[in-house]
């Protein structure tokens, strides 16, 4: 059972023994008893034991406690009629490090200000530095030297390809659609009807098909991502990764990339297809047009530049889809709600990152005059 005494001598020291068995099961004593004694002309507490049976870790707690009640008065602690071993365990307790205070935050404007644009520095200084690793990889990937499985490769082609058809085709038939609605009533003024057909496909094609198929993934795909790298990081996957020697860019981060850089296109082509199906749709049921018209009106409208201006940019798209969601993963915490918050970065930054992508397109397309 927990036990101390407590006496006091005439040289202003206060004595405190320890005795029979400390077990953590049985909690820790009140150092009340003691609290009281170390007023008026205290000077020394002396740490002692006698019949001192089993104990654990309780027993150094309530001594630590004690010494510290003591330095906060100012009264000096001799434990050297302790055990030897007990003597260790404390002083190693005094050296452990104690838990570093939490930084506040900063008050001023111009703090808060600056503190943000360094936040935000180190954040692009690190996304950079992960696209150079991801280029590193996949340079290892075309030498075949990367270590990765291509079961993960193929898996993941199945996710963000066959399981996201239906998805693409609902947004690309609608789209179409809204797009052959918003031309009709506009050029149905001018007796335009037929030039229904150059809106839509030439819309699709170039830039629709694309933007809608990179914004379904970054929603969809990019997020998964994010969330199942979180995941790996809160459970310690990746720093197990790291001890085996294999790197978690390339076992992780390439084959999402790969099969996003390989099955954005494709998906981007089946999405013109779709939006197109829409506008005609729309255009032989509600505009003076007939089938044979729309079809050959959308053949001379389209060249094979627009197709591969719109795989182009969804190619780029999806590697910056793969790109943030892993980038997300890797970074987040390891706490459950840390996996919640990747996601949602992961599918904010891709978007994000898709438009400033597609605004650079409009400008270099726009210098080169396609």
């Amino acid at each position: 059972m927990n036990a101390f005494a407590l006496s006091s001598a005439a040289d202003e020291t206060i004595t405190v023994t320890v005795r029979g068995d400390w077990s953590i099961r049985q909690g820790l004593p009140s150092i009340m008893p003691v609290q009281q004694q170390l007023v008026g002309a205290v000077r020394r507490t002396r740490l002692e034991s006698a019949n001192l049976g089993k104990w654990d870790s309780a027993l150094v707690a309530f001594l630590l406690m004690i010494e510290s009640k003591c330095k906060d008065r100012g009264i000096d602690v001799d434990t050297t009629s302790l055990p030897p071993s007990l003597q260790k365990l404390i002083e190693l307790a005094r050296a452990a490090p104690g838990r570093a205070p939490e930084k506040t935050q900063p008050t001023s404007f111009l703090a808060r200000i600056g503190t943000s644009t360094l936040r935000e520095g180190r954040g692009l200084l690190r996304s950079v530095e992960f696209v150079g690793e991801s280029l590193i990889a996949l340079g290892k990937v075309l030498r075949r030297q990367a270590k990765y499985r291509t079961t993960d490769l193929f898996l993941t082609i199945q996710e963000c390809s066959v399981e996201a058809l239906p998805i693409v085709s609902i947004i690309s038939l609608l789209v179409g659609m809204i797009l052959a609605f918003v031309g009709a009533v506009q050029l149905r003024r001018f007796g335009a009807d037929i030039y229904d057909a150059n809106l839509v496909a030439v819309a699709m094609t170039r830039e629709m098909a694309a933007i809608m198929t990179a914004i379904v993934l970054a929603g969809r795909t990019g997020a998964a991502f994010a969330a199942q790298i979180a995941a790996m990081q809160g459970n310690e996957e990746i720093d197990a990764l790291s001890t085996l020697g294999i790197s978690p860019i390339e076992f992780l981060v390439m084959p999402r990339m790969l099969a996003l850089v390989m099955m954005t296109p494709l998906l981007c082509i089946y999405a013109d297809l779709m939006g197109i199906l829409g506008g005609f749709l729309v255009g032989i049921n509600t505009l003076d047009v007939t089938s044979t018209a729309y079809l050959m009106q959308t053949q001379a409208a389209v060249t094979v530049a627009d197709f591969a201006i719109g795989i182009v940019k969804a190619s780029v798209f999806g590697a910056l889809v793969a790109v943030t969601g892993c980038l997300r993963g890797i970074e987040a915490g390891r706490s459950a709600a840390d996996v919640g918050a990747a996601a949602t970065s992961a599918v904010v930054s891709g978007i994000l990152a898709i438009i400033i992508a597609d605004a650079i397109f409009a400008v270099l397309l726009n210098i080169l005059g396609m």
